[in-house]
């Protein structure tokens, strides 16, 4: 079992420098046909929201959208976003999207704006075939922590523990860190991923694994995995509102300090349309205005 987690550890990122240079690759060379194109990069959790109005925003906004990010694959994610946003000229328009918010000192030296989009909810997965559907915040952090190791210390079955993590943007505020301020707080003897595709692999893979992930991943007909109630509380919008869901994080779009009024335009759209609220419904995301980013 801890050979698997080795492996992960050590291949993943073999396999994500890669990913990053075709990527880098992919931005600098993707120039638009349309000189009116605007090209945005960065997490998946957040392109799900641009992908899902894109449509309705290149129709309000008379400009074409190119959109990458799905899965967060070819290096996509935060890291990327940042590196495109500060990459906007006015020859070819591009602007990011992240899943992790950026710190007022990042948001300074980077150079950078950012535009909440909205909280999402962070689901603690488990294996379809765990008979367990509920947890409280104190054992899901001690099963993270390693101080809980089997089902049975929780009411399951007697079955060791199999922890999954995705500890991406380990600088930043925010996301899994409302489960476990660092990732040294995390038990070492764990299964790491790069992808949240990964981590729905594994814990389909392995029956008594214990993972995370953002509420708007899709989940296919392969992935047997379920995600389970926190102080018999769902992983809901309402109950980000009313405090009583504990585990989110904060999705957004960015700019560099000087964005055109069409780039401006495009996020806009997407923090004011109504459609919006369709979307954040549908994969129970808390709509954020600009000035409403004081969520704990």
């Amino acid at each position: 079992m801890y050979f698997t987690s080795f492996r992960y550890r050590i291949f993943s990122p073999l396999l994500l420098c890669a990913f990053l240079l075709l990527s880098n690759n992919l931005i600098a060379d993707h120039s638009p046909e349309n000189p009116t194109a605007i090209t945005g990069a960065g997490a998946h959790f957040a392109w799900v929201i641009f992908d899902s109005l894109k449509d309705e925003i290149e129709q309000s906004t008379g400009h074409k959208l190119q959109l990458f990010g799905k899965g967060s694959s070819l290096g996509m994610g935060c890291n990327a976003g940042i590196k495109l946003a500060k990459q906007s000229t006015p020859s070819h328009q591009t602007f990011g999207f992240t899943c992790c918010p950026l710190s007022q000192e990042e948001l300074d030296k980077e150079k950078l704006k950012i535009y909440p989009l909205a909280e999402e909810p962070i689901m603690i997965l488990v294996n379809k075939k765990n008979p367990l559907s509920n947890l409280s915040t104190k054992q899901v952090r001690l099963i993270f922590s390693g101080k809980i190791t089997n089902w049975k210390d929780v009411g399951g079955w007697d079955k060791p523990i199999v922890v999954v993590t995705r500890l991406h943007c380990k600088d930043r505020p925010g996301h899994w860190k409302t489960i476990l301020p660092t990732a040294d707080h995390f038990v070492k003897k764990r299964l790491d991923v790069s992808s949240a595709e990964e981590m729905v692999k594994l814990v389909t893979d392995f029956e008594t694994s214990f993972g995370h992930i953002g509420s708007t991943w899709v989940f296919d007909k392969k992935s047997n995995v379920k995600a389970i109630t926190i102080n018999n509380v769902a992983a809901t919008a309402e109950n980000l509102k009313n405090n009583t869901y504990p585990f989110h994080r904060r999705l957004s779009a960015i700019t560099n300090l000087n964005p055109s009024s069409e780039i401006l335009s495009t996020i806009h759209q997407v923090q004011n349309g109504k459609s919006f609220n369709d979307v954040a419904k549908k994969f129970n995301l808390l709509p954020l205005k600009p000035d409403e980013t004081d969520l704990p």
